[in-house]
């Protein structure tokens, strides 16, 4: 279990952690100094080093959080437990979402120098993993706060 559970925080560090990065510190900032050609391709670029990261964090979240939940047993299983693991599946499936269609087309976009297409993918994006952000660090506080009061 406690492996489980180091793999599964361990995870959610990189993922929302890099989201908290991405979305808070490395937008405002590329959003300010860089013209759209450069901006568009910075994020492709940063997307393409993220993402894989992602895959590897949702694989290992969705993989140690089944493990342990198989470990305490239907009946033992707290509700904030539940709220977590729905919560994430929706994070999963936004983060779907995201892969295989607007950074799908952000990079055909960039490929193809369609900067006007390639922003508005990217705006796609954007409020797509601002969304997701908030559903983790919302998750985060439903486990904290179910813990407290259990």
């Amino acid at each position: 279990m406690t492996l489980s559970l180091f793999l599964h925080v361990m995870s959610v560090v990189v993922w929302v952690g890099g989201m908290f990065f991405a979305y808070m510190c490395l937008r405002p900032v590329a959003a300010s100094v860089l013209e759209p050609p450069q901006r568009l391709t910075l994020w492709a670029g940063v997307f393409g080093k993220f993402f894989p990261w992602v895959w590897a964090a949702v694989a290992l979240i969705l993989l140690s959080g089944l493990h342990m939940l198989s470990l305490i047993g239907a009946s033992g299983v707290p509700h904030y437990a539940f709220a977590m693991l729905a919560l994430g599946v929706v994070m999963m499936l936004i983060f779907g979402h995201v892969f295989f269609s607007p950074y799908q087309r952000l990079k055909r976009a960039v490929s193809g120098q369609d900067w006007k297409a390639g922003g508005a993918a990217l705006a796609q994006i954007r409020r797509l993993v601002g969304i997701n952000l908030i559903i983790g660090l919302v998750t985060i506080a439903v486990v904290f706060a179910g813990r407290a009061l259990n």
